[in-house]
């Protein structure tokens, strides 16, 4: 069997599956390839890459905890986090669920290749907001936006820009690569 891999720079507001009984916009709506899986999830309303493969073993690698695959994420959060937040970030929070493991974090400018979102972020007048470059090795459900909650700083827009080796450069949004 020859292998697919499948690079999906998805939108906000689809699902990361190929079809829904609830008549949401899912993959199916860009990707017309058969037989390949996502290699994890991403939130309906969270942006950026998704793989897609035909290949069980690699899907596993990618998302067995066990292997700690990076993950990077670019996240506009609301306010402007102080370096001891950040750090706090980077040396693990508390979640319900546990703390989480370290994090590479750091403060970057707004990535110059975004896209508009549809639907916009909500803006407030007088609360600025900040965009984070945050990669982490685990996939708990919904993260980084609870991470960058548990510092005081709701997540505004979260987009995987990477997994692994592969990253979103040069796919634009609501699109897709095959790579093999």
């Amino acid at each position: 069997m020859h292998r697919k891999i499948i690079l999906v720079n998805k939108p906000c507001n689809m699902l990361s599956q190929f079809t829904d009984d609830k008549g949401r916009k899912t993959l199916s709506d860009i990707i017309a390839v058969k037989g390949v899986y996502a290699a994890g999830r991403l939130d309906y309303d969270s942006e950026g890459l998704l793989l897609l493969t035909n290949d069980g073993k690699l899907n596993h690698r990618l998302t067995n905890p066990k292997n700690k695959t990076s993950k990077t994420y670019w996240v506009q959060v609301e306010g402007i986090p102080s370096a001891q937040s950040l750090r706090s970030l980077s040396e693990g929070v508390i979640l319900k669920d546990g703390i989480t493991l370290p994090a590479k974090v750091k403060q970057i400018a707004c990535p110059e290749e975004l896209w508009t979102r549809d639907p916009p972020i909500r803006k407030r007048k007088h609360i600025p907001t900040t965009w984070l470059s945050i990669t982490i090795k685990e996939g708990r459900n919904r993260q980084v936006r609870r991470m960058t909650a548990s510092i005081g700083h709701p997540t505004l827009r979260l987009i995987r820009y990477r997994i692994g080796n592969w990253t979103i450069d040069g796919i634009e949004n609501g699109s897709y690569l095959c790579c093999e």
